[in-house]
């Protein structure tokens, strides 16, 4: 899996931009959760979708992000949380143990 750190605000309208021409993913991770360390770890073991990218926050260093996260998609904050995120808005949203790399691949098709 090739990770792009997200620890910025500003990547946020960079991921909006991007996003009308290729589903962008986020994932909000805990470093401190075993159901978090458990998803990222499915993750990082499966095959994603290529040309896609896959935004990791680490939301214990950068929680005012994971905090505009939520209010600028709409979501609830959840953690760990994946998003896909399709012409600025999330079409797709999971948490815990429903995080798995088909569905995603199902949402990003």
């Amino acid at each position: 899996m090739n990770w792009i750190d997200l620890t910025d605000e500003q990547q946020l309208q960079q991921i909006n931009e991007l996003s009308a021409t290729q589903p962008v993913v986020i994932f909000k991770h805990s470093t401190r959760c075993s159901i978090s360390n458990m998803a990222k770890s499915r993750l990082d073991r499966a095959q994603a979708p290529e040309n896609t990218p896959f935004y990791y926050l680490d939301l214990l260093k950068y929680r005012n992000i994971s905090n505009k996260i939520a209010e600028t998609y709409n979501v609830y904050h959840e953690s760990p949380q994946i998003l896909v995120i399709k012409n600025g808005e999330c079409t797709y949203d999971e948490s815990h143990n429903g995080i798995d790399m088909k569905e995603i691949a199902s949402e990003l098709a």
